[in-house]
């Protein structure tokens, strides 16, 4: 059942990210990908849901998490993006892509994004592969540390947004809220969701395997697209250095109380 339903799953994905970059490339905007990440993952998530037709309870519940989760980030993104130019990572590399932007945004761009949606969501799709019933104490462990990354998420996004919206703090570093203990909790957060969905995938068969998917959203997030890129138009920048001195980059932690 799990070798089937990942091949289909792929099949999905392909599809999803295929039109996303058709109408990327018609409106000359590849940072529209961000748009779909939430969705893909609810659309995935959906058909492994119907197609595998267990219908346990510990598969709904992955699923609403995961719905309620995809569903807010592209509320967020949507939001915050729509109307903008084109995101400033996505429109360097169109510079530097220049007359191969086209091939190297489906390859690079829509298609990685799409392997790595497989990969972060592997823990839900075992779930959904698996009939075995009930509800243990390694799910509500899951869905425990799920609600604790989604709170980081969703109120770290809100506190931006709402610092964003003051006139007075245009140019400034948000430092209060969740993000005066980590410089991002909403990337705290999202890799957290996973970790916790891959606590309720080990109440399945195979289901350790999944750590593959929280791993390497971690690992993305603080490695490669999330906190190195964001951080990297502010470096150098008196204020950023100061900020970043003190207080902790991924994980929330206590600031600490002196910089030299």
């Amino acid at each position: 059942m799990m070798i089937t339903l990942l091949w289909q799953s792929v099949m999905v994905v392909l599809v999803y990210f295929l039109i996303f970059f058709m109408v990327a490339t018609a409106i000359r905007n590849n940072s529209i990908v961000d748009m779909g990440w939430g969705p893909g993952f609810v659309t995935v998530t959906l058909f492994a849901y119907f197609n595998a037709g267990f219908y346990t309870f510990r598969a709904t519940v992955a699923l609403l998490l995961v719905t309620v989760w995809g569903l807010r980030l592209a509320y967020h993104i949507i939001r915050r993006n729509w109307g903008e130019p084109e995101d400033f990572r996505y429109a360097n590399w169109r510079r530097e892509w220049g007359k191969w932007v086209i091939p190297r945004a489906f390859f690079q761009v829509f298609m990685l994004q799409g392997v790595f949606m497989l990969v972060v969501a592997s823990p839900v799709l075992l779930i959904q592969a698996s009939s075995r019933s009930g509800f243990g104490f390694l799910d509500a462990a899951g869905v425990l540390v799920w609600l604790t990354g989604f709170y980081f998420e969703a109120v770290g996004d809100q506190q931006l947004r709402d610092f964003k919206k003051d006139p007075a703090n245009k140019g400034k570093i948000i430092r209060h809220g969740l993000w005066k203990y980590t410089r991002h909790p909403n990337y705290f957060g999202e890799a957290t969701m996973w970790w916790g969905l891959w606590l309720m995938a080990l109440s399945v068969p195979a289901g350790w395997t999944g750590v593959l998917g929280p791993v390497t959203i971690t690992w993305l997030l603080v490695f490669v697209s999330g906190i190195p890129m964001l951080e990297k138009k502010y470096r150098g920048r008196a204020d950023f250095e100061a900020y970043a001195a003190k207080t902790s980059a991924f994980i929330p932690w206590f600031p600490k109380k002196t910089v030299e």
